[in-house]
């Protein structure tokens, strides 16, 4: 039984290695662009649309809906990379019901270059928001001695990220394939459903926490509006008693 899809060597010379891994990441990415490409070569403005479009517009609206729930107000901004990260988790789960595919995110190696691409993206975000002083700061709350924690804390996460879709992926796979197994004529449909389920909530949990994580650095505290003083604040609060 194969733990990885890092296991399947397609080619091999020396030490370079063309894994299943690697040839379904590329396949998967070309699909995506390629299909993203055809849908939108002749998008429609009035009410006939194609069933690609309409779709593509449902995907979209639902991804910048869940964005915004989470706190980020300007959705549109986070959709490109946000929106990406689910459809290549997503994508990748649902083409399981091809014969001899195996899912890149069954690999240690993938799930750790996406989470690597969250941990990138919560600063730049964050100081693209907050600014570069702005968003150190928040490292440093509510005192300096947080400062070790905190980035301890941003380490951890992204290691939990990368872990926890292995670690569902590869167990989903191994718990089908041992029913199959076991049972090859009474469960094939309904372990196979219960596959793509999984990869679908795995998709879902992991574009969710990567905006959360997005979000907590691109909140921006409320500041007193400018040329108002504290000791006006004060003379405000007297005035009202």
């Amino acid at each position: 039984m194969r733990l990885s899809p890092d296991e399947i060597i397609f080619w091999q010379q020396g030490f370079i290695k063309l894994n299943a891994t690697i040839v379904f990441t590329w396949a998967l990415m070309f699909v995506l662009a390629g299909g993203a490409k055809l849908i939108t070569r002749n998008l429609a403005t009035g009410l006939e649309r194609s069933r690609w479009q309409n779709l593509l517009e449902v995907v979209v609206t639902g991804i910048e809906k869940q964005i915004e729930e989470v706190g980020l107000k300007h959705p549109r901004k986070f959709l490109p990379f946000l929106g990406t990260l689910f459809l290549f988790v997503a994508s990748a789960s649902l083409c399981t019901v091809i014969p001899g595919y195996e899912p890149p995110t069954g690999s240690l190696s993938t799930t750790a270059a996406l989470a690597l691409c969250v941990f990138v993206a919560v600063p730049l975000f964050g100081i693209e928001e907050q600014g570069l002083g702005g968003y150190f700061k928040s490292y440093m709350e509510p005192t300096i001695f947080m400062l070790p924690f905190n980035i301890i804390s941003e380490i951890s996460r992204t290691l939990a990220l990368a872990v926890r879709l292995f670690g569902n992926m590869m167990s989903g796979g191994m718990i089908i394939a041992i029913l199959l197994s076991i049972t090859p004529f009474l469960f094939p449909l309904v372990m196979t459903a219960l596959g793509l389920l999984t990869g679908m909530v795995q998709a879902y949990i992991f574009s969710i926490l990567a905006t959360v994580y997005i979000a907590a650095a691109a909140h921006v505290r409320k500041e007193k509006p400018e040329g108002i003083t504290n000791h006006e604040t004060m003379n405000d609060d007297s005035k009202r008693r």
